[in-house]
């Protein structure tokens, strides 16, 4: 029984727990929380933002802060629907429940896509980063390793996979806050070689704020959106989470000033260190602002932060897509095979499926030029937009369904209903605005229309072969109370 279907037969119902899955619910408040914190931190800053400062100036900060503030809101809209209903595999079961059976469909197969595309090219990312310490180690050698040994960690156990994440993020986060501080004291004491030239004032002194004017600052928000990609990964989480009442609200309330310090504050320590000038495609802010200030060792030190960035990216899509594919399999959009679960309780088969087409990236990427690289994240960007459009059309739709009172209320309410939801949804659409605008990202659009086409055919063959699936529609909710 899900919650949608609120029963008269006690609170439990009424509450709308998660129905049982299978999964171990291994993941403690401490792994989850650095899960969230992780989620947030990626290659897209350590390395896209390079790009982006190159072509928004200081002003990259304020696109940031304003994108950091719609993923609140798509987080918020999460919670809400996490703590009415906790399920891993969230972002389809949601789609299914409150759009419809396709939109489920859809959604889980889309957010498959996201991850195992991403997998591709942190894969490819990871053995190149191991090229700087060893180039005499085949790339396609160091790529296979890492597929296998996160491979096998995912097919162990969730506790493990957490642990992982865990001490990948901390990596992550102490790299940052290093910055941040060394950073500050440059400003504050004038040591290092950037001393003399370490000033707030480089936030407007070249050119202005705006440098290259207001709309070369919007066009980076398609990039800036792609560095919060996996910020989301939280809600899959859910289902395998120890206490999701206490540890979700919690990671998602600290979201905030994770972005303000990790990203934002980051950056604008960066920027004041070293002029927006002396920043170029393809560089990463941190190795510049490392290498202007003279740290010894300092480009080994950001080459490994990276590589933990990308292994880390490639171990929760790992997770995501195995679990993503089982939600699919147990309702029938799937091979039902998808559905068994290992002795370990880990969605072995799903996992093992996933891995193996992240393994045909590795191949391509050996194969193809290094353009293949920018259209796998741009499809990424593509899939993860629609993930979050997903969510808050649903929490929009279970706010109805709430204020109706066919549906329990959410013990975790997003602030302002459905308002919040409302302007990530205009923002979103603006952003694929910009996307289809710009003629090297608007590949991702096509590959986007060319994925649908394939999903619509898979969706006719699914309906002729088993009906049921397909004709299934939104739950019919008693009035609660």
């Amino acid at each position: 029984m899900t919650s949608a279907q609120v029963s008269k037969n006690g609170d439990e119902a009424v509450r709308g727990d998660a129905p049982e899955e299978g999964y171990e619910r291994g993941l403690g408040s401490r792994q989850v929380q650095m899960i969230a914190i992780g989620g947030a931190i990626g290659v897209g800053l350590f390395l896209n933002a390079g790009a982006n400062i190159a072509k928004a100036g200081p002003s990259l900060i304020l696109m940031y802060a304003i994108a950091g503030v719609i993923i609140f809101f798509i987080m918020r809209a999460l919670g809400e629907l996490l703590l009415y209903r906790p399920v891993s595999g969230s972002f389809a079961e949601y789609s299914r429940e409150f759009l419809g059976p396709f939109f489920g469909y859809f959604t889980g197969w889309t957010y498959w896509l996201l991850w195992v595309v991403t997998g591709m090219a942190e894969l490819t990312a990871a053995a190149i980063y191991i090229n700087y310490w060893f180039p005499e180690i085949p790339q396609w050698v160091s790529a296979l390793v890492f597929l296998v040994v996160l491979f096998v960690a995912n097919l162990i156990s969730v506790k493990l996979f957490g642990e992982i994440e865990f001490w990948f993020s901390m990596i992550k986060v102490t790299a940052i806050i290093g910055m941040i501080v060394i950073g500050l004291g440059v400003l504050t004491f004038g040591f290092s070689a950037a001393g003399d030239t370490a000033a707030v004032s480089n936030l407007w002194a070249y050119d202005g704020f705006f440098p290259k004017g207001i709309g070369s600052s919007l066009m980076t928000l398609q990039g800036v959106m792609f560095a919060y990609l996996a910020v989301e990964l939280v809600g899959v989480t859910a289902g395998e989470s120890e206490n999701p009442e206490k540890t979700l609200p919690k990671a998602i309330n600290t979201l905030p000033w994770r972005i303000a310090l990790f990203y934002v504050g980051a950056l604008t320590v960066i920027l004041c260190v070293v002029k927006w000038t002396e920043f170029a495609p393809g560089v990463s802010p941190f190795v510049a602002a490392f290498a202007k200030i003279g740290i010894p060792a300092g480009a080994a030190i950001v080459n490994f932060v990276v590589l933990t960035a990308a292994l880390s990216s490639c171990n929760s899509g790992m997770y995501s897509t195995g679990r993503m594919l089982r939600t699919l399999a147990d309702s029938g959009e799937a091979p039902k095979a998808f559905n068994k679960l290992s002795v370990t309780k880990t969605p072995a088969l799903a996992i093992g499926v996933s891995v193996l087409f992240m393994g045909i990236g590795v191949v391509l990427n050996y194969i193809v030029p290094d353009k293949a690289f920018e259209y796998v994240v741009s499809v990424a960007t593509g899939a993860g937009i629609w993930t979050w459009l997903m969510i808050l059309v649903s929490h929009v739709r279970y706010r109805r369904a709430v204020d109706a009172g066919r549906l329990p209320a959410s013990s975790f309410p997003a602030p302002g209903g459905a308002v919040g939801s409302w302007i990530a949804i205009v923002f979103l659409l603006f952003v694929t605005c910009l996307i289809a605008y710009d003629h090297e990202a608007r590949v991702s659009l096509y590959v986007m229309a060319g994925w649908a086409a394939a999903l619509g055919i898979g969706w006719a063959v699914l309906k002729a072969r088993n009906p049921e699936v397909t004709e299934r529609r939104e739950a019919d909710f008693e009035k609660v109370g």
